[in-house]
């Protein structure tokens, strides 16, 4: 039987193919304030990238971040 591609079908697919978050999406990922992210935007320990007016955060910044900080945690 062949899966059809539905509404929830496409927006699965849509999700796993997201590459940028947006601030609220990725301080919620990491459970910190907006203050503290735009602090790791500045100090350069996260990467963000800039559309118009709009920040985003890139998936594999987010993954690498989080990969720093856990040997960061274990050094």
């Amino acid at each position: 039987m062949r899966e059809e591609n539905t509404p929830t079908n496409e927006a699965r697919s849509l999700a796993d193919s997201i590459q940028l978050l947006t601030t609220r999406e990725a301080r919620m990922k990491l459970r910190i304030s907006q203050w503290k992210l735009y602090d790791l935007f500045r100090s350069r320990r996260l990467d963000s990238v800039r559309i118009g007016r709009r920040r985003f955060v890139p998936v594999e910044a987010l993954r690498a971040y989080i990969q720093q900080i856990s040997r960061e945690s274990f050094a």
